[in-house]
């Protein structure tokens, strides 16, 4: 083509869509020369020396894999590896669940939490009755996207109290009552992403009162089951609440990037709770018909390191153990960053770092706050001040505190 039709080309039509905000600040980073620059974006373990930490029962589970003879590399099944869509019902729902007894619950594996929350999203635009979906403010920065997409409403529920630097329930609860009713309301498992705020056991109950008054559909985003307090069972109470007390039917995307560290192997599921067994395999004869047409059927490496880990008892320990190790020392920077900015006399409170649980820190640090530790001391995060713990360690978390005091001093 010559330069003279080089003006009809049909993609001259394609606006330049803006950068991801958290990939354009992982690729600014790592621009960054200097020897004390800290990335507190990308929500990705780190160990105490900053490096990625391939998980010691992975390892394990792995080079099973790789020495068993039968190994093949032929496509799953469109609803995914069966042993690990089953093992995920019991992961979330508890072994001993009656929705599982009753046969009113299934499972299809997902390219990870993403593909999860976006296969719910094709699914409710076909079925679901109300084009409304709510979504927490702040939330995870993919949920306007998938639902806007997928040609809903999307509306945010209060969620954050910038005051308190914690829940604002009784705003919560007004947005949840004000809302259409039937809508559908995102919500966080547990390690609410971005701001580290859960409700507790009483305020999900009240929660869910108003979910069931006014007809709501919950779909739980959990992609930190295990990750955020070390115990999966606690981590899975609020979805377990509503599905075994409340007796409510809910989508569940749940991923396996952060609790096995399989961020690239992209494995993950959607779990759905009905209220007969004959419902839940329709929804499942539906959603693997979704599935064909945009990917046909999920990967198999990571989804098999994780099925190998949930139904082999010593592995599971293992597992276990390797969570604990990973949100033990996540909670050990929240309380080191708190008691050295207490130390320094930082201006301000900072309770809400060891409140706040998961990966995620809302730190109340303001815009101008955050470009001057960008510019200044190399730190980079997000311009709403969320920072993610796993970022910092035994080497650089002072330094992080005597940058804040800096810059919260410098600006008051």
């Amino acid at each position: 083509m010559g330069n003279s039709d080089q003006g009809k080309s049909f993609f001259n039509n394609v606006p330049l869509a803006p950068p991801d905000p958290i990939f354009h600040l992982t690729a600014s980073y790592e621009k960054d020369t200097t020897p004390k620059r800290i990335n507190l974006g990308v929500g990705a373990y780190r160990d105490d020396m900053g490096q990625p930490w391939v998980l010691p029962v992975v390892r394990k589970a792995r080079q099973l894999l790789l020495e068993d003879p039968a190994l093949t590399h032929e496509y799953l099944p469109i609803a995914g590896l069966p042993a690990l869509r089953d093992a995920s019902i019991r992961l979330i729902l508890g072994k001993d669940s009656p929705a599982i007894r009753e046969k009113r619950t299934i499972a299809i594996q997902t390219i990870s939490g993403t593909g999860a929350n976006t296969l719910g999203a094709a699914f409710l635009a076909q079925f679901h009755p109300v084009r409304t979906v709510l979504v927490s403010n702040p939330t995870w920065v993919n949920h306007k996207g998938i639902f806007g997409n997928a040609g809903f409403d999307v509306k945010e529920y209060t969620y954050f109290d910038s005051k308190t630097l914690g829940l604002d329930l009784e705003g919560m609860l007004s947005s949840l009552n004000s809302a259409p009713e039937g809508s559908v309301i995102i919500l966080h498992a547990c390690a609410h992403n971005p701001t580290g705020v859960d409700p507790t056991q009483e305020q999900w109950i009240k929660i869910a009162d108003v979910m069931e008054a006014k007809g709501h559909f919950p779909l739980f985003d959990c992609a930190y089951q295990g990750f955020a307090s070390g115990d999966l069972d606690k981590d899975a109470w609020a979805v377990r609440y509503f599905v075994h007390d409340r007796k409510l039917e809910c989508f569940i995307a749940q991923s396996y990037a952060k609790n096995f560290g399989l961020y690239g192997e992209r494995c993950g599921a959607l779990t759905v709770v009905t209220q007969t067994s004959d419902l839940a395999d329709r929804c499942l004869s539906q959603l693997s018909k979704i599935a064909r047409v945009n990917y046909s059927n999920p990967p198999a490496f990571g989804a098999r390191i994780v099925s190998r880990v949930l139904n082999d008892p010593e592995l599971y320990t293992t597992w276990t153990n390797d969570l604990r190790t990973m949100s033990g020392r996540i909670i050990q920077m929240r309380t080191l960053l708190r008691e050295h900015l207490i130390k320094l006399g930082t201006p301000g409170n900072w309770d809400h770092i060891t409140r706040q649980i998961g990966m995620f820190s809302f730190t109340g640090l303001k815009p101008a706050q955050v470009s001057l530790l960008q510019s200044k001391y190399h730190i980079y995060m997000t311009s709403n001040g969320r920072v993610s713990m796993a970022g910092l360690n035994t080497n650089n978390v002072e330094y992080m505190a005597k940058a804040v005091d800096d810059v919260v001093r410098s600006t008051e």
